[in-house]
């Protein structure tokens, strides 16, 4: 699973490099809308 999120991290980074920020985007999405998945993730990185 790790190597997914690392691969997922290694996209958002490219497309960085265009004109638009990608993860600032994808960031205050997060925020607003607290998907479930998001809340998924962070629970299996600190193993709760």
């Amino acid at each position: 699973m790790r190597i997914v999120y690392l691969l997922i991290l290694l996209l958002v980074t490219l497309l960085e490099i265009g004109p638009l920020p990608i993860s600032g985007l994808v960031l205050m999405w997060v925020v607003i809308f607290r998907p479930q998945w998001f809340y998924d993730v962070v629970q299996k990185i600190y193993g709760k």
